[in-house]
């Protein structure tokens, strides 16, 4: 049934509206608005002395964040997840959003040691949550000191089975490059590993220096010794490795196109058919 449309009744005010007020009910309502504005500067005095704290609550310890990942657990989400990432570990269903929540939270309750020694934690805990809550931990571009960060993120390449927690480990192994290029020289030592997921990290690792605007020379630098490691490893079939190829010259062509065609015209046939229609897909 359709609804008639019209102009809206406005309320006008009325004559005993404006009669006195009963001076008992005059008093009663008088004393509340002081109660309250009392109140309300009272609040605003413990507000600010709330933001004045450097955290809101203690550090988290290891079994309060495993505690906290678990209130999340999905068991058909699990179980889903499981299923599509094919690596044995446990799966509690979380989704990324809570996992940011609380990684969040944790960070401002933390310095940076106790972020490394937090993630190293939850990474032990071999729980897919918590892994991708561990590399979040430690994605900050801004991180001092960031020795420990790094070897720690660097330890857990070879035990990578996944691309999911490869993805979350590599943004935060990107800023700890970007934050210190001379690192790149054991990245490069990874093109070489047996292990697939080892070689893939080195071009995940470096997507940073795909998405810049105004290199500078020393950030051309590293585009070249990059795509010299692509040439190296345009022949290894593993669909993993051509993809990651792929990406890497897909996304600098966005920025560096002349680089991009330049490497596909020399290389380009040495990729699978797929990975070099997608390295050429903006060009």
């Amino acid at each position: 049934m359709s609804r008639k449309r019209g102009k809206k009744r406005i309320a006008r005010p009325r004559t005993e509206d404006f009669a006195p007020l009963d001076p008992q009910e005059e008093a009663r309502l008088t004393a509340e608005a002081e109660a309250y504005a009392a109140s309300d500067a009272d609040y605003e005095s413990y507000a600010e002395a709330e933001e004045n704290e450097e955290t809101l609550a203690p550090p988290p310890s290891l079994e309060d964040a495993l505690y906290a990942l678990e209130a999340w657990e999905d068991p058909q989400k699990a179980a889903e997840m499981a299923a599509y990432h094919k690596a044995e570990r446990r799966y509690l269903g979380g989704s990324v959003p809570a996992i940011d929540d609380m990684v969040a939270l944790w960070r401002g309750q933390l310095d940076v040691p106790g972020r490394v020694e937090l993630a190293r934690g939850l990474w032990d805990s071999d729980i897919h949550e918590a892994r991708i809550a561990a590399a979040k931990l430690l994605t900050q571009a801004r991180l001092k000191p960031d020795e420990a960060a790094w070897d720690l993120i660097a330890s857990w390449v070879p035990q990578f089975d996944a691309w999911a927690i490869a993805d979350h480990v590599a943004k935060a192994g990107g800023r700890r490059l970007m934050a210190e290029p001379a690192r790149l020289d054991q990245v490069a030592e990874w093109v070489r590993s047996d292990h697939m997921w080892t070689r893939r990290a080195a071009f995940v690792f470096t997507l940073p220096w795909t998405k810049q605007r105004n290199p500078k020379p020393e950030d051309e630098a590293v585009r070249d010794e990059v795509l010299g490691w692509a040439a190296q490893l345009a022949e290894d079939r593993d669909w993993f490795i051509q993809k990651a190829i792929a990406w890497w010259l897909r996304d600098l062509s966005k920025k560096d196109p002349e680089r991009v065609r330049a490497w596909l015209a020399e290389h380009g046939e040495r990729l699978k058919p797929f990975a070099r229609k997608e390295a050429g897909r903006f060009l």
